[in-house]
This record gives C-alpha cells, sequence and structure tokens, in this order.
C-alpha cells in the first residue's frame, strides 16, 4: 500500500502562536523542525506497518515548509503551490490511504489556532450542510477518490470535532486546548513516540483488512451546496464578484458544486482573492 501523510503544523506538539507558523522568525524555524519530526515519525510507523511507499505532502501555508534534508530519505515530499488537490496533493499517485499528522481545528472552534483554510476571510464553511474543518474538507475529497483516513493528530478539540468522520481511524492527542494560544502539550519526542505507534497501527490494520472488513472513506455525494461565511462584509462583497456566488447575507454567500474537489479549489480560489483586501 502507499501511504499519503498529509502534515500541517498548528496541531504539532509545542506550536500555540501565530509565530511559530510564519515564516521570517527563530520561532518558525523551531516549528518547521518539530513539524519534519513529527511528519517523519508517521512515515517510521508507516513503514512498520508494511507501507510499500510513503509520500509526505507539506500542507501547511506556501506548502514550503518541511526540512528536505531532514525528512526520512525512504519518502518523497510534496512541496509548493499552487496544486489541485491542495492538503490531498499526492492522491493523483495512486495511494490508498492517508495519515494527517498536526491538524488543527475548525473556524470558530476552541482549539489551538483554529482556523479553516484562511483565518483573515473564512469564518464557517459548511458542505451539504455540514459544518467542516480543514480535516473534513479533505478528508472528504479524498474519500471522493476512495481513499480513507487511517490516523490523525493534533489537539483535543480537533480530535472531538473529527472523530465521528472517520470513525475507523487512529487518533493521537498531542496536546491539550485551553485557548486559541495557550494549553498543554506533550513533549516533542512524546508526540513523535505516540505518532510512530499510531501510525504503523493504522497502516498494519488496513493491510490485515479484508473485503467487508475495509476502512470505509468518508463521502460527501453531490451535488454539494457549500455555504460560506466571511470575517466581513467586505470579503462577501468581493467573493459575490464571481458571477456564481450567490449572497444569502451581509457576511453569508453559497454556490454548487458537482464535487468536492470543485468546492474546494473554488475555497482555494476565493482564498487567493482575499489577499485583494489585506
Amino acid at each position: 500500500m502507499k501511504i499519503l501523510i498529509s502534515t500541517d503544523i498548528e496541531g504539532v506538539a509545542g506550536v500555540f502562536h501565530v509565530e511559530q507558523t510564519r515564516a521570517g522568525n527563530g520561532e518558525y524555524e523551531r516549528a518547521r523542525a518539530w513539524m519534519t519530526a513529527e511528519a517523519n515519525a508517521a512515515v517510521q510507523g508507516a513503514f512498520a506497518g508494511g507501507a510499500a511507499e510513503v509520500l509526505v505532502n507539506d500542507s501547511h501555508g506556501g506548502f514550503r515548509n518541511l526540512l528536505p534534508d531532514q525528512l526520512d530519505e525512504r519518502a518523497r515530499l510534496v512541496l509548493g503551490k499552487p496544486r489541485y488537490l491542495g492538503m490531498m496533493s499526492g492522491l493523483e499517485e495512486g495511494c490508498g490511504a492517508v495519515l494527517m499528522v498536526g491538524y488543527h481545528s475548525r473556524a470558530q472552534g476552541r482549539g489551538v489556532l483554529a482556523h479553516t483554510i484562511n483565518s483573515f476571510a473564512f469564518a464557517r464553511v459548511r458542505l451539504s450542510g455540514m459544518e467542516l474543518g480543514e480535516a473534513g474538507l479533505y478528508g472528504a475529497l479524498a474519500g471522493e477518490l476512495g481513499v480513507p483516513v487511517l490516523m490523525a493528530s493534533g489537539d483535543d478539540v480537533f480530535i472531538a470535532e473529527t472523530r465521528p468522520l472517520f470513525a475507523q481511524a487512529e487518533w493521537v492527542q498531542t496536546k491539550v486546548a485551553h485557548g486559541q494560544g495557550s494549553g498543554v502539550t506533550l513533549s516533542p519526542a512524546a508526540s513523535r513516540k505516540a505518532i510512530a505507534q499510531a501510525a504503523e497501527r493504522a497502516v498494519r490494520a488496513a493491510l490485515s483488512r479484508k473485503g467487508a472488513d475495509k476502512v470505509e472513506p468518508f463521502r460527501i455525494p453531490g451535488p454539494i451546496e457549500c455555504q460560506l461565511q466571511t470575517q466581513s462584509t467586505a470579503l462577501a462583497d468581493l467573493f459575490c464578484t464571481w458571477p456564481t456566488l450567490e449572497r444569502v447575507d451581509g457576511v453569508t454567500l453559497r454556490f454548487t458544486a458537482d464535487t468536492v474537489q470543485a468546492a474546494i479549489r473554488t475555497l482555494n480560489s476565493l482564498s487567493a482573492m482575499s489577499f485583494m483586501l489585506r
């Protein structure tokens, strides 16, 4: 089985402040090293569980945070943007399962550094009535391609809101959220150990399953109505210059997409548009 590891930074052990997630300062450099180490832990666990090949997707911000010279040499690395599948890039190569490392809770949640795609622009995202964060959106994209999520790591709020979507997945709680920028964290070493163990269990269990016992992907059938609540009326004004978007109220708009992939690509395009107002 070929495994895709999608790695974000906000759910990594020791990360609590926005400075740790943005390039240009020493705190970020340390955090990206912790991010790379947690990705490596998942790589090690996946191979120990029987994976034949592993791809690691850098899924944070500009998608160029992981340190290639520090990555486990058995893995290949997906870097840079733009890319059509975003946080699930690599699935094009025939991956059979996804591990999510360092993920965070959705916008308006109480998790550490909670947001959905774009903290400046997006307040809430719903697909077919379901409010989803990045894990739900991209887990549904993977599911649309027939690929299940086997494992995910992040804080307790992220796990509580996401567990119902991936009922058969392994979970690693890297920290307990006390608020947007505070909480109690595992040490980086303890977090890496837990991630490696969970990844090994998840991959080994998936390879041992047959037929009806296989892990079912999370799917949202089309057509899909996407409802987006923005962070300001100015953003809704801007986004609704797109002719196919319909204004619902001062800060809310909606559109219909045939697939999850089309919905996410639209959301990512709107996110890029939002930089006009920064």
